[in-house]
């Protein structure tokens, strides 16, 4: 006896949403323009000169150096994802994530953090600690207060952006 199949198709609208949201992603070139922008790119690439200054010495024989690894290489790669954020525009396809907020906290906190990494940096510089890795130490301390001073002003902007969202 032969037997009778019944096909039924539905249609989702995933498969229309999913083309539609799989366009070409934006790239803002203005925004290495801008204020925050070139202070994100200085952050990166004084960041990076911060991290491979210590990583080039024996700094794991000094538990200060170690703190100042982590921080420098952790804001390093945050600061990356955040610029990659912002050059494709990616922050306008994710409304549902508070993005002022976000940029406040992740600019504060590298600042604080970066800040105390900075005197720790500086205070562990001796002489005496190891004449031979001296002089990256000297200038890894260096660049932590300016990539500090960095954070700070994209701090600043990052606070007025806040602002002016939550006073609409």
């Amino acid at each position: 006896r032969p037997r009778s199949h019944t096909v039924t198709t539905t249609s989702s609208s995933f498969t229309a949403n999913l083309s539609a949201s799989s366009s070409t992603l934006a790239y803002d070139r203005e925004f290495l323009r801008t204020l925050p922008g070139l202070l994100m790119v200085t952050e990166i690439v004084l960041g990076l000169l911060v991290w491979t200054l210590i990583a080039g010495t024996e700094y794991f024989l000094y538990p200060a150096f170690g703190w100042v690894m982590f921080v420098a290489v952790f804001y390093w790669v945050l600061t990356v994802f955040f610029l990659i954020i912002y050059m494709t525009m990616t922050y306008t396809r994710i409304p549902q994530v508070p993005w002022t907020s976000v940029g406040l906290c992740f600019n504060g906190s590298a600042f604080v953090l970066y800040l105390i990494a900075a005197i720790v940096d500086a205070s562990s510089v001796t002489k005496e600690l190891d004449s031979h890795n001296y002089n990256s130490w000297a200038a890894s301390s260096f660049f932590a207060f300016v990539v500090t001073s960095c954070y700070s002003g994209n701090t600043y902007f990052s606070f007025i952006s806040w602002r002016s969202r939550t006073l609409q």
